[in-house]
């Protein structure tokens, strides 16, 4: 099993609620500000671990897990749907925990690096760096679809309190490790067993459930309006890095109703943007070329100014 070279420490922290589950490496340190990791959908904040061990500097680094994901509970029933602007309040609360003041940099992958980007146009004053690692945003949408799109999440609603739509168990990590190496074919053997053991947990009848609410597979009730993200974009005055893997998972994932080309244009809106790609790798470039995503992270983080 891999066995990580910087160790990390935990701690809950309350916020609107929520015991918010953070992870941390470093201590923090006046001449450096504080860099701080958002993971993607269904991931947790310990997927950070292989970047981190790759890092040749010594950073106070912050990694939260999500709401509803990992560690990071309500402190009542789970909420039965997710809203998008929960994100960025949870983050500018964590935030005035850790850093107060400080600027950060901010590094998200996939949903985090949405949450990532939209946070730096509406907090522009926190950020000294920002990298958005494939946190492509949606599909545009009309509004003509609003009337389709309420009565979906209406449905998907119910059909949760049904019992559906649940996440599935596995029987061991073992289960879950390969779950994860069929995802990803570039994920060796002994890091989807650590990760395995991140990502998920036994049950009361032992059985190993994925540390994600199935409530984040319900659809957001209200459309993506491109308009609006955009308008945000514009706003960020921090110099950004924009990475991609050399697989293009738009064309897997939307069949071309959403294209690399598309997001291409949109992340211009940028005032102050640096493009980079990561060779042989796919979505989870953090898992796929940690080494080489933490050299282009330290080269665009350190640069002065």
């Amino acid at each position: 099993m891999y066995q990580p070279r910087k160790l990390s420490r935990t701690e809950f922290v309350p916020v609107r609620h929520l015991q918010y589950h953070v992870r941390q490496w470093g201590e923090s340190d006046a001449a450096q500000p504080p860099l701080v990791l958002v993971h993607g959908w269904m991931d947790v904040s310990a997927s950070w671990q292989f970047v981190v061990d790759a890092m040749r500097t010594d950073r106070w680094i912050i990694a939260p897990d999500w709401r509803g994901f990992g560690l990071t509970r309500a402190d009542g029933p789970p909420p039965d749907n997710y809203w998008f602007p929960d994100y960025l309040a949870d983050l500018d609360i964590l935030l005035d925990h850790y850093t107060g003041d400080r600027v950060v940099d901010l590094v998200g992958h996939s949903m985090g690096g949405n949450a990532a980007m939209i946070y730096s146009g509406v907090r522009p004053q926190r950020i000294r760096r920002l990298v958005n690692l494939e946190g492509f945003g949606m599909p545009e949408t009309r509004p003509a679809q609003a009337p389709g799109r309420y009565a979906q999440w209406i449905d998907e609603v119910k059909a949760l309190h049904r019992g559906e739509n649940t996440l599935k168990a596995y029987a061991s990590a073992d289960g879950v490790a390969q779950r994860l190496m069929k995802t990803n074919p570039r994920l060796p053997g002994d890091k989807a067993d650590w990760l395995a053991r991140q990502w998920a947990a036994p049950n009361a009848q032992g059985q190993w459930e994925i540390l994600g609410e199935a409530a984040h597979k319900i659809v957001s009730a209200q459309l993506y309006r491109l308009d609006e993200t955009l308008e945000i974009y514009r706003r960020i005055t921090a110099p950004v890095l924009s990475v991609t893997a050399s697989d293009d998972s738009l064309s897997l994932w939307w069949k071309n109703t959403f294209t690399l080309a598309q997001y291409k244009e949109r992340i211009r809106s940028v005032p102050n943007l640096l493009s980079a790609d990561v060779r042989d790798a796919g979505h989870m470039m953090h898992h796929d070329q940690p080494e080489e995503l933490a050299r282009l992270l330290e080269n665009f983080l350190q640069i002065p100014g």
